[in-house]
């Protein structure tokens, strides 16, 4: 499979498993944009990682829950590369706790950053590739939302939320050769989850019938398949990546 000649734009691809979907995704021969928000040196770390592989890649800084900063961005990139081909919905961020004690900031910040974020690049890309008649967009939800987790309703509610969008928007595009999908990820050993102490990586891995944390590279496998040509019968539909966790 090669992805030669497309291009690919991977939102928080700085770290985990964004940066290992831009390195696969470079490795298969597209041209990669590297999205962050914060941290430029992760950004930078990501594109000599892509190189290293191969491939070529540029990094872009901005916020995908800005509205005027997706638009301009993305204006630019399809300016200087001439399309969008290939958009990972991947940036998200958590901000953890009880409902009954869940600030209403913490709820929105959630659900505009993971699930907003993915309307608004989704919306911006698809113009380019509702004019190429060729697409594919791929959004990274987790297995939080199918299981639901206690203290994560706000990342569950947007992560669910994201398949949804994917399921209405697979049915959109389709008659324009565009593919809406989405990968779930179980626990990747990430930095989030190194954060966690020892007891709390223990209990985890007694859920998962394989008996292991995936890798980033597990879940960049997925996002990569759906990407190229070998998919493009597969629509509105969810790769769950997760040991078994959730089936």
């Amino acid at each position: 499979m090669s992805l030669k000649g497309k291009v690919a734009l991977v939102t928080g691809g700085s770290r985990g498993i964004g940066r290992a979907v831009c390195t696969r995704l470079a490795g298969m021969g597209a041209h990669v944009y590297i999205n962050y928000v914060s941290g430029s040196e992760a950004a930078e770390k990501t594109k000599r990682l892509v190189e290293e592989a191969g491939g070529t890649g540029e990094t872009i800084g901005f916020d995908i829950a800005d509205a005027t900063q997706v638009q301009e961005s993305l204006k630019k990139i399809i300016a200087d590369a001439g399309s969008l081909d290939i958009l990972v919905n991947n940036a998200g961020i958590t901000r953890d706790g009880l409902i009954a004690r869940m600030k209403e900031e913490d709820w929105d910040a959630v659900l505009t950053t993971n699930l907003k974020g993915a309307f608004l690049c989704t919306k911006s890309a698809s113009k380019a590739m509702m004019k190429k008649r060729w697409g594919r967009i791929i959004n990274i939800t987790s297995v939080i939302g199918f299981s639901g987790n206690g203290g994560q309703a706000n990342y569950a509610s947007a992560k669910a939320g994201l398949v949804g969008l994917a399921k209405s928007l697979a049915r959109e595009y389709a008659s324009r050769e565009i593919t809406v999908n989405c990968v779930a990820p179980g626990y990747i050993q990430t930095d989030m989850t190194a954060a966690l102490n020892a007891e709390a990586q223990e209990k985890i891995q007694t859920e998962i019938p394989m008996g292991s944390l995936g890798t980033p590279e597990d879940v960049a496998a997925a996002v990569v398949f759906l990407a190229g040509d070998e998919a493009r019968y597969i629509t509105g539909q969810t790769i769950h990546v997760n040991g078994g966790m959730y089936m």
